[in-house]
């Protein structure tokens, strides 16, 4: 799961961030507005994590400003603002939940499942992706098949991810790119061909019927057998 976090207390952004990559997260993390309407603007992240009182553009127009633009990612808002009437009107203007100042990091943790468990069409469970014949445990970094399991590195379960929260859709090669390498990486287009081959080899290695198809000059897609169609 790739995650934005926008906050400028910048021991809370290096705490945050220490935690929240410990747990497995692929996170990249900036201090002002303006920068995160940019990488927000990227559609590339699962969640954004979004301090309201931020530098340069307050965390309410970052997010006003992205759901003008049809980002539809989903948006967790971390302020010191607690007020019943802050808390309304940072929902109305499109925040998807409302975290309060101070929090714990496992509260943080159980907001960030369940925000992601309501907008994913992959379920959820246990901190685990289950679709078709396959369980992924981004904890533990295990993929399950039918005949056994194998563990992914970063880049493999990255690549995953982004074709579990969107099974049957094809994902453009940019894209792609932009969810497992980042918005500021220099990557040549042959290294995610070579990722997908790798994970191909780990879906035949568990047993598993899902494969990989290949749109020619798009992208790529995650699909099982009795649903899709060659391209």
């Amino acid at each position: 799961m790739r995650i934005l976090l926008a906050e400028d207390d910048k021991d809370l952004n290096k705490a945050l961030t220490w935690q929240l990559t410990a747990r497995g997260y692929n996170l990249d993390s900036c201090e002002n507005g303006e920068d995160a309407l940019y990488y927000g603007k990227q559609n590339i992240y699962d969640i954004i994590l979004l301090d309201r009182m931020l530098p340069d553009r307050e965390g309410t127009e970052v997010m006003t400003e992205l759901r003008r633009l049809s980002v539809h990612t989903p948006i967790i808002l971390i302020t010191a603002l607690g007020l019943l009437q802050d808390k309304i009107t940072g929902l109305d203007l499109g925040a998807d939940d409302y975290l309060v100042k101070p929090f714990e990091f496992e509260e943080l943790l159980a907001r960030i499942r369940c925000v992601t468990r309501r907008s994913s069409p992959v379920s959820a469970q246990s901190d685990s992706f289950s679709w078709h014949d396959i369980s992924w445990s981004p904890r533990e970094m295990c993929l399950t098949g039918p005949s056994g399991d194998c563990l992914l590195s970063r880049r493999e379960a990255d690549l995953l991810e982004s074709f579990l929260h969107a099974p049957e859709q094809t994902i453009a090669r940019e894209i792609l790119l932009l969810k497992v390498w980042g918005p500021d990486s220099e990557v040549e287009n042959g290294n995610l061909d070579n990722y997908i081959h790798f994970l191909r080899r780990r879906l035949k290695g568990i047993g598993s019927v899902l494969q990989i198809k290949t749109a020619w000059g798009v992208g790529y897609r995650l699909t099982a057998p009795l649903s899709s169609k060659e391209i």
